[in-house]
């Protein structure tokens, strides 16, 4: 993996997610320079000349878009509020919690609307009903030629969001193969925790299963044809979900991952790299609870033994050979674990191929073609036009 800050894990994955979201280059080396010297410092002070840099370009570019905009040229505009939008997520993503971090997530959903109102196809805002309230998703239909197509509940990891996926670009990658998308931000994660406080908990199949029931409600989608994938700790949330949820025709896991509060500890004991600086009080923040044993226990339930060997229908697993963060023998366990599966794969990417970061994040296109590839063989779409 390219590693702008080569003594900073955290920071260089940053810089890729940026690439991947669509950041130009020039950008994101604006950003980046002035943080050399904060990037072997890991800290409150770190931490906030890292979002300060990132809101810089953001600033800058957001008031092009506006430039943009006020002069009629939307679609021009709209390259840009998609740039601004994900140097805020970016800067967002290593602050601590608290209210000037609930105002840069704010100006990422503000450029994030922007530049969707601009697509010719924009991505369509829904509400999940779940439990008494509800959860914020966007649904991307495909133009499948049919009048009910195949869907893909996608899930978020610990540290991203529904917006994170389409500034991947990665809800196109469906659609082009006739595979519509519903992306959700469930509890503890984006909008349901940020806006609404909503916690996350080991029992994910609830809302998947909320998310399965309310594509059942649309004319759109085939009821025989949902299946569901998660990237990072998604791996659990997905594999759980389709191992409890037998409705579900198909799952992947953008990453396997076994026991989920196990790589959790370990990250903590400084065994494993983490993603996001202040991991603790991210996870505090995740999970509702104070104080590291709090967390540990909450996520302590939080493994597949016992419960995948549940699951039924056909199953992916894709994992890069060189993740630092989740080893790959937790996907070799996963595998080892779903003994009742119909169909199941893994497919591990060495580092000589690419794609061999945590979540492919050197390289996501091997890895994103593989898994949309096997969703679109597996539920009736198309691998080309």
């Amino acid at each position: 993996m390219f590693e702008y800050f080569p003594d900073n894990y955290a920071w260089s994955l940053g810089v890729m997610l940026a690439v991947s979201s669509g950041g130009a280059i020039s950008e994101i080396d604006d950003a980046c320079r002035p943080l050399v010297p904060f990037s072997t410092q890991p800290g409150a002070k770190s931490a906030e000349a890292w979002s300060r840099s990132w809101r810089s370009v953001a600033e800058r570019v957001a008031a092009q878009a506006e430039a943009d905009a006020a002069d009629g040229r939307r679609f021009s505009a709209g390259r840009k509020h998609q740039r601004a939008a994900t140097y805020f997520m970016l800067a967002e993503r290593q602050m601590q919690v608290g209210e000037e971090r609930m105002a840069v997530y704010r100006q990422m959903l503000h450029h994030f609307g922007a530049w969707q109102a601009t697509m010719e196809q924009p991505a369509e805002r829904v509400l999940v009903p779940y439990e008494g309230t509800t959860l914020p998703a966007l649904f991307v239909k495909a133009d499948n030629g049919e009048a009910r197509g195949p869907c893909m509940v996608m899930f978020d990891g610990f540290d991203i969001m529904k917006e994170t996926i389409c500034l991947m670009d990665i809800h196109n990658d469906y659609r082009r193969r006739g595979i519509s998308l519903l992306i959700v931000d469930h509890p503890g994660v984006g909008e349901a925790l940020r806006l609404q406080g909503l916690v996350g908990m080991p029992e994910t199949e609830r809302p998947a299963t909320a998310s399965l029931d309310y594509l059942l409600t649309r004319d759109d989608v085939d009821p025989a044809r949902i299946g569901i994938v998660a990237p990072s700790a998604g791996g659990y949330h997905a594999v759980r979900s389709a191992s409890l949820e037998p409705r579900f025709a198909c799952c992947v896991a953008w990453t396997g991952v076994w026991n989920w509060g196990g790589l959790f500890e370990r990250r903590l004991r400084g065994q494993l790299a983490q993603a996001v600086h202040f991991h603790l009080e991210h996870a505090e923040w995740v999970y509702g609870v104070k104080g590291v044993d709090a967390v540990i226990e909450v996520m302590k339930p939080m493994h597949l033994d016992g419960i995948v060997d549940k699951l039924r229908c056909p199953l992916l697993v894709t994992h890069g050979a060189n993740d630092r963060q989740t080893p790959v023998a937790e996907a070799h366990q996963v595998m080892a674990g779903a003994v009742n599966c119909v169909h199941k794969e893994l497919r591990v990417f060495t580092v000589a191929e690419g794609a061999s970061e945590h979540c492919h994040a050197d390289n996501q296109t091997p890895g994103i073609d593989y898994m949309a590839d096997w969703v679109a063989r597996t539920l009736g779409g198309r691998v080309s036009a």
